[in-house]
């Protein structure tokens, strides 16, 4: 079992910025492929940024060159630094760590969520 918690959330000023944190316990984070996804009420939930075990990342394109993700294995723990936040980025950010076990099957494990607020 993996237990992930986020912080970082908050509330912050248009073009501020904002480094979000994936802490993980229970497991070793470096078995695990991390995406972080944000969901506003009433919204799809988007697939914002993944890191692969091997450090690999992809982005996606609303948030190209505003968002970058990383991780500390050694701190078991996923990143996602946030810069030039716009209006239209608050929702509620969560992290999800995945494996395939033996026989191929994925694995999910999620966190609970932080809340990015961008308002003037």
């Amino acid at each position: 079992q993996v237990q992930l918690v986020e912080s970082g959330g908050g509330w912050v000023q248009p073009g501020g910025s904002l480094r979000l944190s994936c802490e993980a316990s229970g497991s070793t984070l470096s078995m695990y492929a991390v995406n972080w996804y944000r969901q506003d009420p009433g919204k799809q939930r988007e697939l914002v940024a993944s890191i692969s075990r091997f450090g690999s990342t992809s982005i996606a394109a609303s948030v190209q060159g505003r968002c970058t993700i990383s991780r500390d294995n050694a701190k078991n723990t996923a990143y996602l630094q946030m810069n030039s936040l716009k209006p239209e980025y608050t929702a509620v950010y969560s992290c999800n760590a995945w494996r395939l076990d033996g026989s191929n099957s994925r694995i999910d494990y999620w966190g609970q969520g932080t809340q990015v607020t961008v308002s003037s």
